[in-house]
């Protein structure tokens, strides 16, 4: 039985693990979406799950909360002024996992963590116009 054992220790010590951790969860709050390990992702995934509740919240105990946990203000602010406000009708699952197969080098199951809600893509007009341009002058060069 495991009574009074929380956790998972992943074959390291306290200190490597929580910076293991803390490592994970801010590439995954900077990028969107990591690939990792699966016993990994399901150590991270209920961590993940706390910061987002705790960002929602937006109470300035649980900002504390955030920076002692991250040591800097960007992941902090991008989960408070990007990410919070997409899950704020959600109660809670903001990640999947999604099973990727076997890695080639150990075996090991490879998972792709996300987020369930997509981020809100923004076109910029520059890049159109660029675009446009190019088919444009194609077309001048193969008239002859």
């Amino acid at each position: 039985m495991r009574h009074n054992v929380f956790g998972r220790k992943l074959n390291r010590d306290v200190k490597e693990r929580k910076a293991l951790f803390r490592s994970l969860v801010k590439a995954f709050i900077d990028k969107g979406r990591i690939k990792t390990t699966y016993a990994k992702a399901r150590a991270v995934g209920s961590l993940i799950e706390k910061l987002v509740t705790k960002a929602k919240d937006g109470s300035r105990a649980s900002m504390t909360q955030l920076m002692s946990f991250f040591n800097h203000k960007e992941p902090v602010k991008k989960l408070t002024d990007e990410i919070a406000p997409r899950f704020k009708d959600k109660i809670g699952g903001y990640i999947r996992m999604i099973r990727l197969g076997r890695r080639s080098g150990d075996n090991a199951q490879e998972v792709l963590l996300e987020w369930t809600v997509p981020e809100p893509k923004i076109e910029k007009a520059g890049k159109v116009k660029t675009a446009v341009k190019k088919e444009i002058s194609g077309k001048k060069k193969n008239k002859k």
